[in-house]
């Protein structure tokens, strides 16, 4: 899907792009009444030379002029103040009883957390947003470190996440698919790779998706993968990463119990593959200069097997 605010996927950024589309008009008409004054009034002027006498009609029919265009722009302006007024007023209100979810900025991805009544019902995730289609998804946004903004332009409009602070935004989405996001306030070095994806499932599939991610992780099954569990467990992964039904619990990093079953790695900088993830584990500061995550001195062998440990978490 393209990763645009014109070709809008949901009620809410359909709504935005309805306004831009009014204010790009009126703008466009304005220009052209803007410029076509101009032409005629130089002309005149070439016309009529620099006789005092017709210099000051046409001074006056400026003056008429300009105070005609003073008021309509007046009335404008209000306008579409007003419009901008109640669109805003719009997107702020939720429909149904919507699904929440926390989302938290960080140097340089997103967490993701599915709000539950009960702990056994959460699911924590990151840099992947899944969302049913139909119902409105409220989320309640804050930063760890830095100002981030939420921006996904086919479904909603930008919205800051600042430190301290909790603000709100509602998605909807009207046809499913896959809808690429980005932090569009410049939050540091590696402020264009912190990049999130939302995908707009059915509800018989969101729900599934949902199930499968409330399960713990999956055990190895070769001897490989069990090698690479062995070696997350018992190097400095387990101080910033978690892996549910593992004694992994950092809370750092992101959660990596189904790590597998994300399209992409550092938040979009990388497709998720066993290739990739061992570059990824072997030297993060080569992909994203600035990151916190340090380079694991492992073996190739040990590289590997973990990378083939963290990519059977599906």
């Amino acid at each position: 899907m393209n990763h645009s605010a014109l070709h809008p996927a949901g009620l809410h950024a359909a709504q935005i792009a309805h306004l831009g589309w009014i204010f790009l008009a009126v703008s466009c008409v304005v220009y052209v009444v803007v410029i076509g004054i101009l032409i005629v009034v130089l002309v005149q002027r070439r016309r009529h030379g620099s006789d005092p006498t017709t210099l000051s009609r046409a001074e006056r029919r400026a003056l008429t002029s300009v105070g005609i265009a003073v008021g309509i722009t007046t009335v404008l302006v209000t306008c579409l103040a007003v419009s901008e007024f109640l669109t805003r007023r719009t997107l702020e209100q939720d429909t149904g009883e919507p699904l929440r979810v926390r989302i938290i900025g960080h140097q340089w991805w997103w967490e993701v957390q599915y709000q539950s009544d009960t702990a056994a019902g959460q699911v924590q995730t990151a840099n992947e947003l899944h969302i049913p289609v139909g119902r409105p998804v409220q989320l309640q946004m804050t930063s760890q470190d830095v100002i981030h903004s939420f921006w996904v332009p086919n479904l909603q409009g930008k919205r800051d996440l600042i430190p301290g602070h909790t603000t709100h935004i509602v998605l909807v989405a009207d046809q499913a698919g896959r809808y690429e996001g980005q932090c569009a306030e410049f939050c540091g070095f590696q402020h264009a790779k912190m990049r999130i994806v939302v995908d707009a499932q059915r509800p018989a599939d969101f729900d599934a998706w949902r199930q499968a991610q409330l399960q713990p992780a999956r055990e190895p099954a070769s001897e490989q993968e069990k090698r690479g569990k062995q070696v997350f467990d018992s190097g400095t992964c387990v101080m910033c990463h978690s892996i549910q039904g593992s004694p992994a619990g950092g809370t750092i990093g992101p959660d990596l119990t189904h790590v597998g079953s994300r399209s992409s790695i550092a938040a979009g900088a990388l497709p998720n593959t066993p290739q990739t993830l061992a570059l990824w584990i072997s030297n993060p500061p080569a992909i994203k200069p600035g990151t916190t995550m340090p380079a694991a001195a492992l073996s190739g062998e040990d590289l590997l097997s973990l990378a083939l440990y963290l990519e059977s978490l599906k």
